[in-house]
């Protein structure tokens, strides 16, 4: 039985040795476009993962600012279009649903060229709200939760080509995970499946099979999780951002050692 967002390719594998080649068919993880509509606004197209797309929809527009909780969120419907990708309409609130607007001419200015002009400066680095939950990073917790993770990602298993993001109890149990080619959307699909299970991020602490890159740091700001813990190294941003707004930073988190940003 195929892993759910995984699918098979034939390959013609070569060896060092020279001995003969094989083909063989290897699962990969699979990769589409999927156009993001709010309230029948086109408001971005992401490469991803089609798994979990309910959960993606509302930790996208949790993640976004759009909404402050799962309440603004109503209905998703995601459909799968014949010409290849995937459509996922979104419906929100009305009167949630304000900032949609400025949001998605913001979104069309970024698209064209990158980051243009002061606006999208200014939203890239925008002010955002100090996390207020408080979790110290406890090493042994840390090494407990890695080590439940890994029997906890069947496409990354399959496909050794997925992000898993994973939210943890401060003694280190694995209480969820979703899994995405992209690292952010793995993160916006854990942060909808904990919305839409009444889960709290404050009461525990995220870990990522990632880089620790700025966008999720934000993430886990808006998300008011006190802790973000990460297999990878963080960037210069990303420190700066965490230690502006009171979140705990931990990085190159391996089965032998990590790292806690002072």
């Amino acid at each position: 039985m195929p892993v759910d967002g995984a699918a098979p390719f034939a390959f013609r594998e070569h060896f060092a040795d020279a001995a003969p080649p094989r083909t063989l068919d290897r699962a990969l993880a699979v990769e589409a476009p999927v156009a993001i509509e709010i309230n029948g606004i086109g408001y971005a197209v992401m490469m991803a993962t089609p798994t979990d797309l309910a959960d993606y929809a509302l930790g996208f527009c949790l993640s976004e600012q759009l909404i402050d909780s799962a309440a603004g969120f109503v209905s998703a419907d995601a459909v799968e279009v014949p010409a290849g990708g995937w459509m996922l309409r979104v419906q929100l609130a009305a009167s949630d649903a304000a900032p949609l607007l400025d949001r998605a001419r913001l979104r069309l200015a970024e698209g064209s060229c990158g980051l243009c002009g002061i606006e999208s400066l200014e939203q890239v680095l925008r002010p955002l709200p100090p996390v207020t939950a408080r979790l110290d990073p406890d090493p042994p917790a840390i090494f407990r939760a890695l080590t439940a993770l890994r029997d906890a990602q069947p496409l990354g298993r399959e496909t050794r080509a997925a992000h898993a993001a994973a939210f943890c109890s401060p003694a280190g149990e694995v209480l969820c995970v979703r899994e995405d080619v992209g690292r952010h959307n793995a993160l916006d699909k854990l942060l909808g499946a904990l919305a839409r299970a009444g889960l709290s991020p404050g009461e525990g602490f995220i870990l990522l099979t990632a880089r620790c890159s700025f966008e999720l740091v934000q993430k886990a700001i808006i998300a008011g999780c006190p802790l973000l813990v990460t297999i990878s190294a963080p960037s210069t941003l990303a420190v700066e951002q965490a230690r502006a707004h009171g979140l705990g930073l931990v990085g190159l988190a391996r089965d032998d050692s990590l790292l806690i940003a002072c």
